[in-house]
């Protein structure tokens, strides 16, 4: 003992310890180690399954191999034209190839992609390209002049360059300096691509739609788009070569990371300009198609599509599903017609889906309709989301898992976004305490599933009691007029608040208020029932989603 404490005494003071073995001479290097990105997906596509067919538009049959050295070419171009690492491209587009083609192509740039909604008014985009700094926006000539409008309202001149899509509209204008086709031919395929330096290098730029002020800039990394894309694999059960069809619009959330998905797997990549019931199930027969995601919105669509427009589709489709809930009725629709759907969970800031309604062999046995109800559930969190949780939004401590107390729903790990672009503020609430807040009010079941009871600003509270908007839209959905409902509060003098449910019929149908509150009151608690009814077409945002601050302001001026 006294050896050793001699030894102390002599080892010279700020010496440091001697590393572990396994630290020592185990350091990183270029062969064990490269940051993780999606863009070595497409670069094993088109060396493994190089004659493939890549992309489908109309007539346009393209392999990896082609789809590979045309992404090249835009990096190629884009950097030749003054882009450098870090700078932001903007896209305007629907879902055409050389959209898909942006996914790959800028990034290899070193660039971000801006992929912006196209119902986007000129106001807003505006803001856009000014708050992201783009130096090059590529437009689709369908909506060149709402972004020839925003053009002229940015600070900022980028480079413009136009996409005349052969399926876009014959008369669309044209506002840029060059056509898509001749900017890529600009580029060499041969020229190397930029990796990532560091697999925290943001690859995408996307913008939720905030209800007032200007809408929040989500910054995504190359780490976490790798991992959402292998996390879509995994929770799907994806098998080598699916053929998706594209329904999911592209600059969602940059399509849920489905464009690196497919690439990963050898897919096959079905473009759709329009969602349509008729185009959607038109090409699911034509092409084969097995995958596809979409928003509930157009899962009801499809439910209650004519009989006409079904013929030839036959197989059983895999179906993703996420936006706002799914009521349980329209599952139930789409299981029956042949649609096997899975039932996702996310925001902007988290890649799109984190969580996943994974299927319990123990459920096997419910009935079709009780199936639906358990798939109506958002379920536990994606592989690569390291930690999902119902809590307290002011302490951060969970909420009992009883499937009855209601929480603020927390998300943490690798797919959560690097913040919000140039909004510090915003940031550090989202994430304070270590988790990100979604502002999603939920509850946490006994075997660990949550559940979604509503936005926090749409909960309803009457006479001092929480109602759940979704769980009344899913008492309306079981009407059998009913095509589409949405519910708000509306302000009451005798108990605060009350719902106020807007409704759509279903084509031919007829069906009054008095008939739509007593069908509630057999399905919930009288004083959840609506106490006001509002028929008419729902006002929506280009994914699906109801824009319920609409319906609020008309509520409250009833």
């Amino acid at each position: 003992m006294a050896k050793r404490r001699s030894a102390a005494k002599e080892r010279k003071p700020g010496r440091k310890a001697p590393l572990h073995p396994y630290e020592a001479d185990l350091d990183r290097n270029p062969a064990n180690h490269a940051p993780l990105t999606p863009l070595g997906f497409l670069a094993r596509a088109a060396a493994v399954a190089p004659r493939h067919v890549a992309v489908v538009h109309g007539h346009v049959r393209r392999s990896w191999a082609e789809t590979h050295r045309r992404c090249r070419q835009l990096a190629s171009a884009l950097r030749r034209r003054g882009v450098r690492r870090g700078d932001t491209v903007a896209l305007m587009a629907p879902n055409i190839p050389a959209a898909y083609e942006c996914a790959f192509g800028v990034p290899m740039a070193g660039a971000v992609l801006n992929a912006m909604n196209v119902r986007l008014d000129a106001a807003t985009i505006a803001f856009m390209i000014d708050h992201g700094a783009a130096r090059v926006v590529l437009v689709d000539t369908e909506f060149a002049p709402v972004v020839a409008e925003a053009l002229k309202r940015a600070r900022r001149r980028p480079l413009v360059v136009d996409i005349a899509d052969p399926l876009g509209p014959a008369d669309a204008g044209r506002i840029g300096s060059i056509e898509y086709e001749d900017f890529l031919a600009s580029g060499d395929p041969d020229d190397e691509p930029l990796a990532p330096r560091d697999e925290w290098d943001a690859i995408a730029l996307n913008y939720t739609s905030g209800t007032t002020g200007n809408p929040k800039g989500v910054v995504y990394h190359h780490r976490g788009a790798y991992l959402n894309a292998v996390g879509n694999v995994m929770v799907w059960n994806l098998p080598a070569r699916p053929v998706y069809l594209w329904t999911l619009p592209m600059f969602h959330c940059n399509g849920w990371c489905f464009p690196w998905t497919i690439a990963a797997m050898l897919g096959t990549n079905v473009c759709l300009r329009r969602v349509e019931a008729g185009a959607i199930l038109d090409a699911i027969a034509a092409e084969r198609v097995t995958h596809f995601c979409a928003a509930p919105i157009v899962l009801n669509m499809l439910a209650n599509a004519p009989e006409a427009t079904r013929k030839g589709k036959g197989r059983k489709v895999e179906v993703m599903t996420a936006a706002s809930a799914p009521p349980a009725a329209v599952i139930e629709k789409m299981e029956r017609m042949g649609f096997h759907v899975t039932h996702v969970y996310g925001l902007t800031e988290v890649y799109g889906p984190a969580v996943v309604c994974e299927w319990d062999p123990a459920w096997n046995d419910a009935s079709v309709e009780e199936q639906a109800r358990l798939k109506a559930r958002q379920g536990v969190r994606y592989p690569v989301l390291e930690g999902l949780m119902v809590g307290d939004p002011r302490t951060l401590e969970p909420v009992p898992s009883d499937g009855e107390t209601i929480g603020e729903v927390f998300m943490r790990g690798h797919i959560v976004m690097k913040g919000y672009l140039r909004n510090p503020k915003a940031t550090r609430a989202a994430f304070r305490g270590g988790w990100f807040h979604t502002g999603d009010l939920g509850v946490m079941h006994p075997n660990g599933y949550i559940e979604l009871k509503d936005r926090s600003k749409d909960i309803i509270i009457s006479g001092g009691e929480n109602i759940s908007t979704i769980e009344v839209e899913g008492a309306l959905y079981r009407h059998p007029a009913v095509l589409e409902a949405a519910v708000v509060a509306r302000p009451d003098e005798t108990w605060g608040e009350t719902p106020c449910a807007f409704v759509a019929l279903k084509d031919g149908a007829t069906a009054s208020a008095e008939d739509i509150i007593a069908f509630c009151r057999t399905q919930l608690a009288r004083f959840k029932c609506p106490r006001s009814v509002v028929f008419g077409p729902l006002p929506k945002t280009s994914t699906g989603k109801v824009q319920k601050y609409v319906l609020r302001e008309r509520a409250r001026a009833l």
